[in-house]
């Protein structure tokens, strides 16, 4: 099974404080009808930090049942403890996940050898493959590229989401890897010149919104048709700086709901977006024919 193309890291519809789980099912069967080549669920997009270990796991189990196997379901089972970690591995894979999404421990401020031993743990724990994520702004912690070296040396560590916004750095762990390790853009914003240089696809925000897009820019990519993945690229930025104007993934929930495929609604501490943030979605998403 390849961990590549446009992925979507998929938000968790919720419905006056609760999961809604039928809006979950239309949301993955639109994706995939859209073309998207996988999904991530209970990542940083889907509130993995406020949702409960049991909601946490019934998410990943009906994102799996809904895509029946016609893409992959990535569970993200990241902590910032090594024996969660290891729950929540040992949990994605009995609800039936394909591949497993692990974040590097956020607060804790671990070295580079507690990385490694880490992540080191969770592979040999498992017979899933394992993508490695790195987005040292949101967790205060950088796996760096001679870490992903030696991890990549592990038979399941199939992949890092480079999400550090940063194009040396994902050519240097591409440099360094070469074919043992899929490099995918954790950023919208610079996913298209990773692609040149080798990344093999993008676990996207903004596919929410246009999974069509995203995947029609990987697919342009991988044909070598880089004048139409360019041309994509710029077609979607615009949206893709609107959804994190304020605190991922309530704009991205907004236009969802403006898109009436589901509602606003986020969990405390994060708050619906502001009126002047939904105006500016409202007349982005009309000017792009989505509402």
């Amino acid at each position: 099974m390849k961990i590549e193309g446009a992925i979507t890291a998929l938000v968790t519809p919720m419905r006056d404080g609760q999961i809604d789980y039928d809006a979950l099912a239309a949301l993955v069967e639109w994706q995939i009808a859209e073309g998207i080549d996988g999904i991530v669920s209970v990542g940083t997009t889907g509130e993995s930090a406020t949702l409960s270990v049991p909601e946490h796991v019934l998410v990943i189990r009906h994102t799996v049942k809904a895509a029946r196997k016609r893409v992959p379901v990535i569970a993200g089972a990241g902590a910032n403890s090594t024996a969660e970690a290891l729950e929540l591995t040992q949990a994605s894979e009995e609800a039936g996940a394909d591949a497993l999404l692990h974040v590097t421990p956020y607060y804790n401020r671990p070295t580079q050898e507690g990385l490694y031993r880490h992540f080191e743990a969770i592979a040999k724990s498992t017979r899933l493959p394992v993508v490695l994520y790195n987005v040292p702004s949101r967790t205060c912690c950088d796996l760096l590229p001679e870490t992903v070296e030696r991890l990549a040396r592990l038979d399941n560590i199939v992949g890092i989401k480079d999400a550090t916004g940063s194009l040396p750095r994902a050519t240097e762990i591409l440099a360094r890897c070469g074919d043992r390790l899929t490099v995918l853009s954790g950023d919208d914003g610079t996913c298209f010149p990773l692609y040149a240089v080798g990344a093999r696809g993008v676990i996207s925000v903004v596919s929410n919104i246009v999974p069509g897009r995203m995947a029609a820019m990987w697919d342009a990519a991988a044909a070598g048709d880089w004048a139409r993945a360019r041309e994509m690229h710029f077609a979607v930025r615009a949206l893709g700086n609107l959804l994190f104007v304020e605190s991922s993934p309530a704009p991205t929930k907004a236009a969802l709901a403006l898109m009436v495929r589901t509602t606003p609604d986020v969990r405390l501490p994060l708050v619906p977006v502001t009126e002047g943030l939904l105006e500016r979605l409202r007349a982005q998403l009309k000017a792009e024919g989505l509402v």
